[in-house]
């Protein structure tokens, strides 16, 4: 029962920090890939010191994405491939795309 409330803890805060984001912060992490990953790698390293492990990162990542794809336009080509991808996936599928963001950028820290 406690992993479910740290859970929900986890989503709570996720979609706080997205609703309190300004459009400009917004636009200046989409508008390039690389800033794009930067921004991921920096929460994943949060996240790290935070003591979440890979699933959670993984869940956390997923908030993310089902936020952009449901609230954001891709800004360049990259961006468009991870929404297609993200549009043609199940929720599983979406997960396992959600791990393999998150060891994108473990791998490039």
């Amino acid at each position: 029962m406690a992993n479910h409330s740290t859970e929900e803890k986890m989503e709570s805060k996720v979609d706080s920090t997205l609703d309190r984001m300004s459009q400009d912060k917004k636009e200046d992490i989409l508008s390039n890939f690389d800033h794009f990953k930067e921004y991921l790698g920096n929460k994943v390293s949060l996240a790290d010191k935070l003591g979440m492990n890979e699933e959670q990162q993984a869940k956390a990542a997923q908030k993310v994405g089902d936020y952009l794809a449901a609230h954001e336009e891709p800004k360049n080509r990259e961006e468009k491939l991870l929404y297609e991808l993200w549009k043609a996936g199940n929720k599983d599928e979406q997960h396992m795309f959600s791990h393999m963001l998150v060891k994108l950028v473990h791998a490039e820290s």
